[in-house]
């Protein structure tokens, strides 16, 4: 097995957590980024200087680059970077605030463009890399009630996918991570706008009752996690990895929808060209 060096925004909890812990406990090196100061101690105490830790919120993008250049320059060598660090906002695109859009926006994505531009330099100037974006189902799917979230999300797609195209000739791999409903403490960390009547008993005030009725995910973080390291040694990355049954049904039938609505337009879009 390879031991490899990795950095991982948001390893408090969730799926950042579980990266760490499994790849800390084969022996590899994690530099590790969190909000709250403390809330890592344990693994700080248990592996010593083989888990590097970085006080992050990705929301203050200038410190993004200080964290990410401090962890190059001081392990040397990271073979994987994981722009793992987000939460849902929920709610009709009505019924958040301004400073709700601003923040799930700059989370969810800006942080996530400005932690890839950050690694970029260096994954180059090592001759390559991998970088692992934790996305979702709702990156390639959309539901009324969480209108802002989908937008980081598809966001992000668009933005790696791109990426992965620009980074190839440099030896540098992107892959999008897109799970489904799993079993980690994502509803905790939720966001939910303030109801407006007009939406009682529309789709989007599902989002409203969705805490207290919330489905448990079939997905198995650990199992999730465990998927997630393995594909590091896939030559090349895959560009998307689709976890949990109920990811790939929503996937596909979004996707299968979605020609629906475009095929039959062929020869009306082509009415359009020039010279016709």
């Amino acid at each position: 097995m390879t031991t490899r060096t990795w950095f991982i925004t948001g390893v408090n909890s969730g799926f950042g957590r579980e990266f760490a812990e499994r790849l800390l406990e084969r022996g590899d090196r994690v530099a590790g980024t969190v909000r709250r100061e403390g809330s890592v101690d344990d693994l700080q105490a248990k592996y010593g200087d083989r888990f590097w830790l970085g006080h992050l919120d990705v929301t203050d993008l200038p410190r993004i680059r200080e964290v990410v250049d401090a962890a190059f320059a001081e392990l040397g060598r990271i073979d994987v970077v994981v722009i793992n660090a987000g939460y849902g906002l929920f709610g009709a695109a009505e019924e958040v605030t301004d400073e709700q859009v601003t923040h799930q926006i700059t989370t969810n994505l800006l942080g996530a463009i400005q932690t890839a531009r950050a690694a970029l330099p260096h994954l180059r100037a090592q001759g390559g890399g991998r970088l692992i974006q934790l996305s979702s189902v709702a990156g390639l799917s959309a539901h009324p009630g969480a209108s802002l979230y989908h937008a980081s999300k598809w966001g992000v797609e668009g933005f790696m996918e791109a990426l992965a195209g620009e980074v190839a000739p440099f030896g540098i791999g992107v892959t999008l991570v897109e799970p489904g409903g799993a079993r980690t403490a994502f509803g905790q960390a939720l966001q939910i706008g303030e109801p407006l009547a007009a939406y009682e008993g529309t789709p989007a005030g599902f989002v409203h009752t969705f805490q207290e009725k919330r489905p448990e995910g079939v997905g198995d973080a650990a199992k999730i996690a465990t998927r997630v390291i393995e594909s590091v040694d896939q030559q090349p990355a895959p560009l998307r990895l689709v976890l949990g049954s109920d990811c790939y049904q929503v996937v596909t039938g979004a996707l299968r929808a979605r020609l629906a609505q475009v095929e039959p337009q062929q020869a009306t879009a082509a009415e359009t060209d020039a010279g016709q």
